[in-house]
C-alpha cells in the first residue's frame, strides 16, 4: 500500500489585458452589399465586347495592396478572375458567419465588368465574336479582394477567412496587417543578408548566357517574380 499525499499549491497567473477597440467605429451597414452580375448601360448602348486582355491579370497589384483599416482581409497571391458566383460565394459565407454586431466588412474589388464572348455548342469556326457569355472582375497578385475588421481578434476571423480563400478560383490567403508588415520585413532581410551576386535581376539586367533570346517581355520587367 503507498500512501498518497496531496498538497494543494496556489498558483500565480498573469493574463495580459485585452486589446482596447475604443478607436474603432462601426459604420451603420457592416455586411457586404451586394455586386450586379451585369454591368449597367445606357438604354441606347449596346454592350461592348473586349479581348481577354491578360495583362489586366499579369504583374503586381499597385493600388489595392495595402489593408486601408488595418486589421484584417483575404489577399490574392497569384492573379485571376472573379465572376458573380464567387462574389456571391465571399458575399454570403462572410455575412452569415461574421458578428454583425462587432466587425463590419467591405469590398476591395469592383463588380464584374469585363465581358467573356462564347460560341454555342457545336457550332462552326467563323461567324465573327460570339454572344457575351458572362462579366468577371480581373485582379493581380497582392490585390486584397475584401477587407475585415471591428472589435474582434485576428483569431475570431480567421476560420471564415480562410474558408473563403480556400474556395476561391485562385491562389489567396487570410492575413492581418501585422503579418503583411512582417513579411515585407521579412522579404527585406532576406535580401539584404543575400551572399549570391547572380541574383534572377542582375542576370536578366547584364544579359548572361544570351538570356533575353528566350525569356518573355515580362520576366524583364519582373524577373520570374510574377507569371
Amino acid at each position: 500500500m503507498y500512501s498518497c499525499t496531496v498538497v494543494h499549491v496556489a498558483g500565480i497567473k498573469k493574463f495580459n489585458p485585452p486589446p482596447s477597440y475604443d478607436h474603432i467605429l462601426l459604420p451603420e451597414k457592416p455586411k457586404l452589399h451586394f455586386m450586379e452580375k451585369v454591368p449597367q448601360y445606357a438604354a441606347n448602348l449596346k454592350p461592348p465586347k473586349m479581348a481577354k486582355r491578360i495583362l489586366l491579370m499579369r504583374g503586381p497589384e499597385t493600388i489595392q495592396n495595402q489593408l486601408i483599416h488595418q486589421q484584417y482581409g483575404i489577399v490574392a497571391l497569384c492573379g485571376g478572375r472573379l465572376h458573380s458566383g464567387h462574389i456571391e460565394m465571399i458575399r454570403m459565407t462572410i455575412n452569415r458567419k461574421m458578428n454583425a454586431a462587432k466587425m463590419f466588412a467591405t469590398w476591395r474589388i469592383n463588380a464584374p465588368w469585363q465581358p467573356l464572348t462564347k460560341k454555342g455548342q457545336g457550332k462552326r469556326m467563323g461567324g465573327g465574336k460570339g454572344a457575351i457569355d458572362h462579366y468577371v472582375t480581373p485582379i493581380k497578385a497582392g490585390h486584397i479582394i475584401v477587407e475585415l475588421g471591428g472589435k474582434c481578434e485576428f483569431e475570431e476571423a480567421l476560420p471564415f477567412l480562410r474558408e473563403v480563400a480556400e474556395k476561391l478560383p485562385v491562389k489567396a490567403k487570410a492575413v492581418s496587417f501585422d503579418q503583411m508588415e512582417r513579411e515585407k520585413l521579412e522579404e527585406q532581410r532576406l535580401k539584404e543578408i543575400n551572399l549570391n551576386p547572380y541574383t534572377a535581376e542582375y542576370v536578366i539586367k547584364n544579359n548572361l548566357g544570351g538570356c533575353h533570346n528566350w525569356i518573355s517581355k515580362y520576366d524583364k520587367r519582373w524577373f520570374f517574380q510574377y507569371v
